[in-house]
């Protein structure tokens, strides 16, 4: 061995008792060590804590329990202190569910909510959106009809529920509904019910609702979207685009009931309507802050618009809508919005979950927050028109209509 090599050994054995003495020292005095390694420490310190509580839990409780079931109710308990209802933990089966399109088989139609009781009590489940390119599209059901027997049992007194179930089943099984078309306008007499067949299929997110309407004279196009997943935007703009094809001298977006989603889907679909500027603004403590514009190819902004919007619109619907009035590209109808001002990430984790947690603030192009501070609930977007609770069932799209065509030239 070479002096040096030599010299450089005795030296390190002869610090080694002296370091094991000062690791003993400030294991049990932190506070005398320097900031940036008494925080590096004690938070080190902390962790092992918490695993420590964890095997002893798992070693000594009185029944068996998984440590991966209290290593998962650990990080949801660190994420509920935060206070935010917008924040989650998913566990790592349910972040691979949250990552997988959801699908259910059924006829493609979203029923309006009883608002008087927890059991049906018009009779029947009120179709509020038919889905394109669905089996109740393809068997001509429309918004209004009610659907008021499903294979020859009547709905009326069973819980929203049950009488939802008894329509779902296996992709290509049939179901015979017995529908009572909506009442028309002048019309002197209830519409007779009619039976009809319809061969269930699978129904995927997104869902986009497209109709073609007339008011006066001037026929409208109505597109109602369900949520911002991924690839919306490509459903909303092939629905637009159809309606303008098919006459429509101005459009209705639909958004109530739209939770929101993807912060990128409501750039997307503003951008269908807005040519240029700002659409929403972002900004967070671990981010910078980042403006989204619009992406140009917008369809002509002389095509009149209304936004149709109840207290579930909410994130990023309301970042559409709050775009499209700031920028008057459209007249906002409904009710105020949920309130939400603030936007979340998915960050995954090494045992196969991910945090859903919140990042940042979002603005509108006008510089407002949504939001009531924080995470707090906020006022939302206020309508130019304004409705009460009615606006969730057929007389919201009918004043939204009714609005639409006044603008129309």
């Amino acid at each position: 061995m070479e002096p040096n090599a030599k010299t450089r050994t005795a030296i390190l054995a002869g610090l080694l008792p002296l370091l094991l003495v000062l690791g003993l020292w400030f294991g049990g005095h932190p506070d005398d060590l320097p900031g940036f390694l008494r925080d590096a420490f004690v938070a080190e310190r902390q962790t092992h804590v918490v695993d420590e509580a964890i095997e002893r839990i798992a070693h000594d409780y009185y029944r068996p329990v998984p440590v991966g079931k209290l290593s998962n109710a650990s990080i949801a308990g660190v994420v509920a202190s935060l206070g935010d209802r917008f924040s989650h933990y998913l566990s790592p089966s349910e972040f691979r569910e949250f990552n997988t399109p959801p699908h259910f088989a059924g006829i493609g139609v979203s029923i309006e909510p009883e608002r008087r009781g927890t059991t049906v009590e018009r009779g029947g489940l009120l179709i509020a959106r038919v889905f394109d390119a669905s089996p109740a599209a393809r068997a001509g059901l429309q918004a209004g009809d009610l659907i008021v027997a499903v294979d020859g049992r009547r709905l009326q007194g069973l819980s929203e529920e049950a009488a939802a179930n008894l329509i779902r089943g296996k992709p290509g099984t049939s179901v015979e509904l017995r529908v009572r078309p909506a009442r028309r306008r002048r019309a002197s007499h209830p519409p007779a019910a009619r039976s009809l067949e319809l061969i269930r299929a699978l129904i995927s997110e997104p869902v986009v609702a497209s109709e073609q309407k007339t008011v006066d004279g001037k026929k409208l196009g109505v597109v109602a979207l369900a949520g911002f997943t991924e690839g919306a935007h490509g459903e909303v703009r092939r629905a637009i685009e159809h309606e303008l094809h098919a006459g429509a001298r101005g459009l209705v977006l639909d958004l109530r009931s739209n939770g929101g989603g993807l912060v990128s889907e409501a750039q997307l679909i503003a951008s269908i309507f807005i040519a240029k500027g700002t659409i929403v603004t972002t900004r967070g403590r671990a981010q910078p802050t980042q403006t989204l514009l619009a992406l140009g190819d917008a369809i002509s902004s002389s095509v009149p618009m209304v936004v149709l919007v109840d207290q579930d619109t909410a994130s990023a619907a309301e970042i559409v809508t709050a775009a499209l009035q700031d920028h008057h590209r459209a007249t906002v109808v409904g009710t105020h919005t949920f309130g939400k001002g603030v936007f979340q990430e998915e960050e995954p984790l090494a045992n196969g979950g991910a945090l859903d947690i919140t990042v940042g603030e979002y603005f509108t192009p006008d510089g407002r927050n949504l939001g009531g501070g924080g995470v707090k609930e906020g006022a939302g977007i206020t309508p130019e028109v304004k409705m009460g609770r009615a606006v969730d069932g057929p007389l919201g799209l009918s004043v939204a209509l009714r609005t639409l065509a006044a603008k129309v030239k």
